[in-house]
């Protein structure tokens, strides 16, 4: 999916619209090359709205148009999740949420063997030979402060396996073999993974539509 660049990024500073150093890094490093300043939301001070989008399109731009407006300055925001065929694409937006745990699950936070386990029992409970296939999907949304926007989506699909494989990746990577692979997510050498995932397939959209000659 790419929603068409309104206008370009050039070689401004972009605000990503995160709270989280790590994805501040990763996708500041993926821009520098064409020139592109990267600050976070948060070290603008600026807070995180809820997300009550119910597709990852909804939710992206709704953190997107928050930092721009939030800002006055062009902004980037992700959203991204696991889609499971069999179960009529859940978690889907609702990946993260599947990893918290309840009030009798223990410590508040996420538990992502936890999630890949729901996953799992949920298929298992449709019987024997249901289909595992799935797909991670990732949307990336960039907002200008006067309201103009523009989306792109990648995905990458695959097949989810039982029990979990690997320690390089997280959330469901430990189950989820892209296709044309052996390995699951986990299990890939961490270059290799972000050259097919969804992530990168997302990016190279933005790159063409917003840098492409």
């Amino acid at each position: 999916m790419n929603g068409g660049a309104a206008r370009r990024i050039g070689s401004s500073t972009l605000v990503i619209a995160t709270h989280n150093a790590g994805k501040l890094k990763e996708l500041g490093a993926l821009l520098d090359p064409y020139g592109v300043k990267c600050i976070s939301a948060g070290s603008l001070g600026l807070p995180e709205p809820k997300e009550t989008g119910t597709t990852f399109v909804q939710n992206a731009m709704l953190k997107a148009r928050a930092a721009a407006e939030g800002s006055g300055m062009a902004a980037l925001a992700d959203d991204s999740g696991l889609s499971v065929a069999a179960l009529d694409g859940r978690p889907g937006v609702y990946t993260a949420d599947w990893a918290e745990r309840q009030w009798f699950e223990g410590a508040p936070g996420r538990d992502w063997f936890m999630a890949m386990g729901k996953v799992e029992g949920m298929l298992q409970q449709l019987g024997p030979g249901t289909p595992r296939d799935a797909w991670f999907t990732c949307v990336l949304a960039i907002a200008w402060p006067d309201g103009e926007s523009c989306v792109y989506e990648g995905r990458a699909e695959g097949t989810l396996t039982w029990p979990p494989r690997g320690t390089l990746g997280f959330g469901y990577d430990p189950v989820f073999v892209p296709a044309g692979r052996s390995e699951t997510f986990a299990e890939l050498d961490p270059d290799e993974k972000h050259r097919i995932s969804h992530r990168a397939d997302a990016f190279a959209r933005l790159v063409a539509d917003q840098f492409g000659r």
